[in-house]
């Protein structure tokens, strides 16, 4: 993995936080912050083609359509419908 330099503001107090638990687990707070950059990514990533996942029928059209707007984003056209 190439990792890029970057600038980031950080409340005071996620900061002291931070610090403390790299203390506690003696990693850099460079590491917890990269998990933390890493997560917020995968969370807001949106998948092109649709996911090959077992599917179930909950009998609530209103589930389904919120589970599609979750995986695919607001953008998503459902060709089932």
């Amino acid at each position: 993995m190439t990792l890029r330099r970057t600038t980031v503001h950080v409340d005071e107090q996620d900061l002291a936080i931070i610090k403390e638990a790299a203390s506690r687990r003696g990693v850099p707070e460079a590491e917890i912050i990269r998990r933390g950059i890493h997560l917020a990514a995968m969370g807001e990533r949106r998948w092109e083609e649709p996911l090959d996942m077992p599917t179930f029928d909950s009998g609530d059209p209103a589930l389904a359509h919120r589970v599609r707007e979750t995986l695919y984003g607001e953008t998503h056209q459902d060709n089932a419908a």
